[in-house]
């Protein structure tokens, strides 16, 4: 609970401080990419439950012959990639986190197709609610493995506190003015996660909640 009613306090208070920033980034948004301004997609959270996470959208509609969306190295413009640079894409979770979605901290939330890939030690991420900014986040992002990733994650599950996260949270603020851990090599984000080598350990999510 304490937890709980730290996230709402920041989130709120970030919200009113940040509005100014939050008001120019829309409208530089729908200046360079156009309409919708906000990105929406459905997430697990908290027990692999899905919510629907908002963000800035970064990336412009483009599609090939089929109709399938093109590679993000082809989709992410200049523009876009300034926005991550900054992390202010990231500032309409903080409505996610009011609501109850999210935390401040905690495991990033990736994608719905990655949850039968997970084994049973990377599912326990899913323990908590998932963070706009999370232990991984601080040491490497997106330029370690997805199995560092998972294991910084698990690490946070077993060591979570207030104090922590307040650490993470300065931390993220500094990594985000060096521009640290940004992206992959060779990649415009992080490449996908395929499975872990250990894939055939894996069981169901709820498995791990009983």
């Amino acid at each position: 609970m304490i937890k709980r009613l730290f996230d709402i306090t920041a989130a709120t208070t970030a919200l009113v401080v940040l509005s100014p920033v939050y008001i120019f980034t829309a409208y530089k948004v729908k200046k360079n990419l156009g309409s919708p301004v906000l990105f929406r997609q459905t997430r697990p959270g908290q027990k692999g439950l899905p919510f629907e996470m908002i963000k800035f959208r970064s990336m412009k509609d483009a599609i090939d012959m089929d109709g399938n969306p093109l590679p993000d190295s082809e989709r992410l413009t200049a523009f876009g990639q300034t926005l991550r640079n900054t992390s202010l894409d990231e500032l309409p979770e903080l409505w996610n986190v009011i609501k109850g979605d999210m935390s401040l901290v905690g495991p990033r939330p990736l994608l719905m197709e990655y949850l039968p890939l997970y084994n049973d030690e990377q599912n326990r991420r899913h323990l908590l609610r998932p963070g706009i900014t999370g232990y991984a986040q601080i040491n490497g992002r997106n330029s370690i493995s997805w199995e560092e990733k998972f294991k910084l994650d698990t690490w946070y599950v077993d060591n979570q506190s207030i104090w922590l996260d307040i650490k993470i949270l300065f931390k993220t603020v500094q990594k985000v003015l060096i521009k640290d851990g940004i992206s992959a090599d060779g990649e415009a984000t992080m490449s996908k996660f395929r499975g872990s080598q250990s894939i055939e350990n894996s069981s169901k999510l709820e498995n791990i909640y009983e």
